[in-house]
């Protein structure tokens, strides 16, 4: 079922509302987003989370710059855009979105789970699956096809540093709560948590991010929507696992 009415109708109006062309766009569309969510809206989670990793990337580039700033702040907004998509399709006709988003939509209201958990089945389902198609797209608009070794992927690379800071800063915020009581139940998602390395999980995307740009070459006219089906499929049963209920 779709998210709670009142609720899809304001993110709707937050997220048509503004054309998003740079980093600053995709940070307030996010930060209303955040607004307009109560606390008991596992959505709202995933979004701080990734509200401040992007702050992260805009506020603390390398100390020796960016190769090619237009193209990663382009894979940024690109990246963002795939995730508002998902939010308006989900209110819209849920058929249309892609599966791996499946479970954090459909589990939003759902008690037992844990704010950190909503927070990583989002990242998984955003990074793992959206990140490749991101790259992709960025590469045609740009005529830059993804390569190892090229100035996009050294940029690409050491955006990973910076995600891993803000993004244990960030869980520890969320863990821990809006006003600071410790989560008795941590303890019980270790496991869980073990499993979500962001520096892996991009690393991933990249790859397949090639493999998927070969892929649209191949004789086989649908290679590329079945890798795509499949990646979506795994990565929804991923996300399935942060949401095992906990307490």
């Amino acid at each position: 079922m779709a998210n709670n009415p009142s609720h899809s109708t304001t993110l709707a109006d937050i997220i048509s509302s503004k054309t998003v062309t740079t980093i600053d766009d995709v940070l307030a569309v996010m930060r209303g987003i955040d607004a307009a969510l109560p606390n008991n809206d596992g959505l709202k989670w995933f979004n701080l989370l990734y509200l401040k990793v992007t702050e992260g990337v805009r506020d603390r580039p390398p100390t020796e710059g960016w190769k090619d700033p237009a193209w990663l702040e382009r894979l940024d907004v690109v990246f963002a855009g795939l995730y508002f998509s998902a939010i308006a399709a989900w209110e819209q006709n849920p058929d249309k979105v892609a599966r791996c988003w499946f479970p954090l939509l459909a589990s939003r209201q759902r008690p037992n789970i844990k704010r950190l958990q909503f927070a990583l089945a989002g990242m998984n389902a955003h990074i793992n699956h959206d990140l490749a198609i991101a790259v992709v797209q960025t590469g045609k608009e740009r005529g830059i096809a993804p390569r190892r070794g090229s100035p996009q992927y050294r940029d690409f690379d050491r955006v990973n540093a910076t995600l891993e800071v803000v993004e244990g800063e960030v869980k520890q915020y969320i863990a821990t709560g809006i006003i600071g009581e410790i989560d008795q139940h941590l303890g019980e998602i270790d496991d869980i948590l073990a499993m979500w390395k962001v520096r892996k999980a991009r690393e991933t995307a990249w790859l397949n991010a090639e493999i998927i740009w070969r892929l649209e070459s191949a004789p086989i006219a649908t290679a590329d929507d079945d890798f795509l089906l499949n990646l979506d499929r795994l990565v929804g049963l991923a996300s399935r696992g942060f949401l095992v209920a906990v307490g």
